[in-house]
């Protein structure tokens, strides 16, 4: 049976919403703190894992308890939902990019954010938006969600009762992809840059992590020191932060790292999800399940903030991404001073707790008043 949401779940979206807003800010002193530079994968991989271990969670139950095509019928009206909210998302992204690229003399934003297609080409330019073929910088998680979404509708039913076969499946899909070229259109480089073909393989595994979540597992009563798996996912997740820091010194990286061990792990494709990015969000997220057990830490005030922000992951998301041209134009208008970019960078992901708050407060207004208790006299 699966259970009710998980608040570890949540925060960890709300963080990963964070990051995805600091990660879009250009030059954003507190991107340096964010996943991509501590490690080999990003909070991209936190927000697509995420995302199918709640939706299996929240999906799952409707199954249990509802069938299979009232789940379907569910599943697909959120797809839709995702759709149209990617629709009216892009149209409000130009006007806000548009509007900071007449206030910016310095640079070109329009081009920076992958908006040139539009300016030449108009009419083909709505054809692709349509056709989720058009998806400027920022935009590409959105469609990424909305396919493997419509694809959960499909494999929900085998993914609840056989989540290994699923993943058997979903696995062998993720290693041919890169041989064969198997990705879906785009303009531009021609294909998604997160490759559905690939990154399904993250959404499934989140799903699996859930129905594997809800089963009886004997209690771990050695010290995690003492786990092999714990030891090995913490070093593979030390190491590979080590080296993301050596990026920085290229003279430092090349002492750390022998030509033969560099042949094969460059490049690390972000596209097609490497084996080792993958490797690493699954290291980095076993070791913070392991060290993070329980759920009392989630209980202190910014923490609660935080669970409030991923429990409106889809609308934060999207303030998120309308604010990061914002904060881009009043950092490059004040010349990209420090103290402004970190106003800019604290007022976004306070605006996006805002929001989330006030959403929290709407959801409780609209909700009936319990019926008054009559007491009934002796």
């Amino acid at each position: 049976m699966l259970n009710g949401r998980d608040p570890r779940i949540d925060f960890f979206r709300g963080l990963a919403l964070i990051f995805i807003f600091w990660d879009h800010v250009p030059h954003n002193p507190l991107g340096q703190i964010t996943l991509r530079n501590i490690g080999f994968s990003d909070a991209a991989e936190v927000f697509v894992f995420l995302a199918g271990y709640a939706s299996v969670l929240a999906y799952g139950k409707v199954l249990q308890r509802e069938g299979y095509w009232m789940a379907c019928l569910k599943i697909l009206r959120r797809t839709w939902v995702l759709y149209v909210v990617h629709i009216f998302l892009l149209a409000m992204l130009m006007g806000i990019v548009f509007f900071a690229n007449s206030h910016v003399e310095t640079r070109d934003l329009v081009e920076e954010m992958g908006l040139t297609h539009f300016v030449t080409h108009p009419q083909q330019a709505l054809t692709d938006e349509l056709l989720l073929r058009f998806k400027p910088n920022l935009m590409d998680p959105l469609p990424l969600y909305i396919v493997l979404l419509a694809g959960l509708s499909v494999v929900l039913p085998l993914l609840v009762r056989k989540p290994w076969v699923v993943v058997a499946v979903s696995l062998t899909v993720y290693l041919l992809a890169p041989h064969l070229g198997w990705n879906l259109r785009a303009i531009a480089d021609g294909v998604w840059y997160f490759n559905p073909v690939t990154w399904q393989l993250l959404f499934v595994l989140g799903g699996a992590a859930a129905i594997h979540g809800q089963q009886p597992r004997p209690l771990e009563t050695r010290p995690l020191a003492r786990q092999p798996l714990f030891v090995a996912a913490a070093i593979y997740t030390l190491v590979a932060g080590v080296l993301t820091i050596s990026w920085r010194w290229p003279e430092v990286h090349d002492a750390l790292m022998p030509s033969a061990i560099s042949d094969l792990l460059y490049p690390i494709s972000k596209t097609d999800l490497s084996p080792v990015r993958l490797l690493h969000f699954l290291a980095l997220a076993y070791v913070t399940a392991k060290l993070l057990p329980g759920r009392a830490w989630t209980q202190n005030w910014l923490a609660q903030q935080t669970c409030r922000m991923g429990r409106y992951s889809l609308e934060v998301f999207c303030l998120g991404v309308l604010l990061a041209p914002l904060a881009d134009m009043v950092n490059a208008l004040a010349g990209d001073a420090f103290a402004i970019q970190i106003f800019t960078a604290l007022v976004g992901a306070a605006l996006m707790a805002a929001l989330a708050a006030w959403l929290e407060f709407n959801k409780r207004l609209n909700q009936p008043a319990p019926a008054p208790t009559q007491h009934l006299n002796s």
